[in-house]
């Protein structure tokens, strides 16, 4: 049991984090401010990024706070966090203004969080009780 309350805090850290970078970009910036912030950086076809890392952040981030479809949700966190990476960050090095360990840590922890997230992932919760109730 003390696994699957650690995996539920990590869900929940790491999908708080998720949300606030999704509404961040919605919200805040808004999709064309942050499409506009992508296209300066270099990232390719910056609109449907835009729409793409909202999305994916803000929907994704619930859903793995949840644990609802978390096999899903961790991958396409982790392909969110790794375009991240690799277009942007990369350069500025592992550590320091710009640096990769954020979005690294993120995606990485999403991963492993969607296929390890733990009995208290509201998919297991579901899945459990209709398998008592077919049974009983």
């Amino acid at each position: 049991m003390l696994k699957d309350v650690a995996a539920l805090i990590g869900r929940i850290g790491v999908g708080v984090v998720f949300i606030a970078h999704g509404w961040q970009k919605v919200a805040e910036w808004g999709l064309d401010g942050t499409a506009t912030a992508f296209a300066g950086m270099g990232v390719p076809l910056p609109t449907l990024s835009a729409w793409f890392a909202a999305i994916v952040e803000l929907g994704g981030g619930a859903l793995l706070l949840l644990g609802v479809a978390t096999p899903v949700v961790g991958v396409l966190l982790a392909v969110d966090m790794l375009g991240a990476l690799v277009i942007v960050h990369l350069p500025n090095g592992l550590l320091g203004q710009g640096g990769y360990e954020l979005v690294l840590v993120l995606g990485v922890a999403a991963l492993a969080l969607g296929f390890n997230g733990g009995s208290l992932a509201l998919d297991r919760v579901v899945k459990d009780r209709r398998r008592a109730a077919a049974t009983a």
